[in-house]
């Protein structure tokens, strides 16, 4: 492996941030713009592109701004929602109405703000908010469903709550100094006057880039990529995507006041019941469950069953757990590469950003792991390449994994363990 490379930001959230309709909303687990267009480099016009684990919709977006045709991904409601939301063109009339009506919604706020508005059920909210930001926030808030309603499926006012949920985590004593997100020791505190100015800058910019035209067309669905997926009968000759890594961090974790305030949540029970239905979820229930999970017989690559058992020997207090969690993100990548065949086409171009991690000195190599499933399923011209160096961890990486779907084969499997074998030992730990 090459030792000279570097954490490279471009290929990271950070460039995101000021590149119109793409820094909307920060979610530190997203992947670059920079790194996509380089995947999409060379894809021609008229080709369909997947990806089935959107995220904050930048694959889909980057097609749509490249003029190409995409359909996303994702079990998850709300960036469902936000997805789209970004994918959309809007034109002149509706974003001149919106800003209008907008003016009025933070008129309304100044009446409302001593009244007992909504607040979401956030475990130690004051944690995030200070009690005066608070009220001025839920007042806003109040104001902007009594003019737009609740987040829905399409329509401008979307961009309203967008620039809403961006307004919440500037307001937040949130810290972003590293990739998932901390507290500062003490939230600030807004008036209504600095509410009403943060917020006005926030939808005036989100407004100017929502005037810039998207030549081609993406959009999100919600769908489990575990799942065989028909999307109007579409068959993709180019997947392009960045999966959950397996490394524990939790997408609810960085989305929960996005969601709580827009709705999309209402109690950290849903919020984990939520994370258990995504591929490396860990979140709240999610983690207890994980210590009774059980495949269903999947015929998983060979090379994973060392490293499962590794983590199980190394007798830590919760290693079952990890053990588990390692074994059941690779049998749910399986599965969803197993399912994803019957949406390509034959000749269908594979491209996954995935990143290794390690599990009490064990390395969990994902790249080599996926390789191996995607020999299993009889995908051709399989190979990995490192990205980048992901962070002070000398072991950590990012790499694109790709792979050809040459069509249906007859083959038998020349990769594979019954996973009957990990159940007895799991089940002696």
């Amino acid at each position: 492996m090459d030792v000279k490379l570097t954490q490279r930001s471009d290929y990271t959230f950070k460039y995101n941030a000021q590149l119109g309709r793409h820094g909307w909303l920060r979610l530190t687990p997203a992947y670059s713009v920079k790194l996509v267009e380089e995947m999409m480099d060379g894809v021609p016009r008229d080709a369909f592109i997947l990806d089935p684990f959107s995220g904050t919709g930048t694959s889909g977006l980057v097609a749509a701004e490249q003029g190409l045709s995409a359909h996303c991904l994702d079990i998850n409601p709300f960036l469902v929602w936000l997805g789209n939301a970004k994918c959309r063109n809007y034109s002149q009339v509706e974003l001149e109405r919106l800003k209008t009506e907008s003016d009025k919604v933070l008129a309304d706020c100044k009446e409302i703000v001593n009244r007992d508005n909504w607040m979401p059920q956030i475990h130690n909210i004051t944690r995030w908010w200070c009690k005066h930001t608070l009220n001025v926030l839920a007042a806003l808030r109040k104001a902007l469903v009594n003019r737009f309603g609740d987040p829905n499926k399409d329509g401008v006012a979307n961009l309203a709550w967008i620039a809403f949920c961006r307004l919440v985590i500037e307001t937040s004593s949130v810290a972003f100094n590293h990739v998932s997100m901390s507290f500062h020791d003490k939230a600030a505190t807004y008036e209504v006057e600095q509410i009403e100015s943060l917020y006005q800058k926030i939808l005036n910019a989100i407004v100017e880039s929502a005037g810039e035209e998207l030549t081609g067309s993406a959009s999100v669905h919600y769908e489990d990529s575990r799942q065989p997926v028909s999307i109007d009968g579409v068959q993709y000759s180019y997947v392009i995507t960045s999966p959950p890594y397996p490394n524990r961090i939790s997408y609810i974790r960085e989305l929960r006041p996005y969601m709580y305030w827009t709705k999309f949540l209402d109690s950290a029970r849903e919020a984990g019941e939520l994370d258990w239905k995504a591929i490396g979820g860990t979140w709240g229930i999610a983690t207890s469950r994980l210590q009774d999970w059980k495949s269903n017989g999947l015929d998983l690559p060979e090379s994973l069953k060392p490293v499962v058992s590794q983590i199980l020997e190394s007798k830590k207090q919760n290693a079952l757990l990890m053990a588990n969690y390692v074994w059941k993100y690779f049998h749910d990548m399986h599965l969803h590469l197993q399912n994803l065949q019957k949406s390509l086409k034959k000749g269908a171009v594979l491209s996954y950003i995935v990143g290794n991690s390690s599990f009490y000195g064990v390395q969990v190599h994902t790249e080599k792991l996926l390789e191996d499933s995607l020999k299993n399923l009889g995908f051709t011209n399989i190979e990995s390449k490192v990205i980048r160096k992901r962070n002070s961890k000398r072991e950590l990486f990012e790499y694109c994994v790709y792979a050809t779907w040459k069509g249906s084969t007859k083959r038998e499997p020349q990769y594979f363990c019954r996973t009957k074998g990990l159940d007895r030992q799991l089940a002696l730990f």
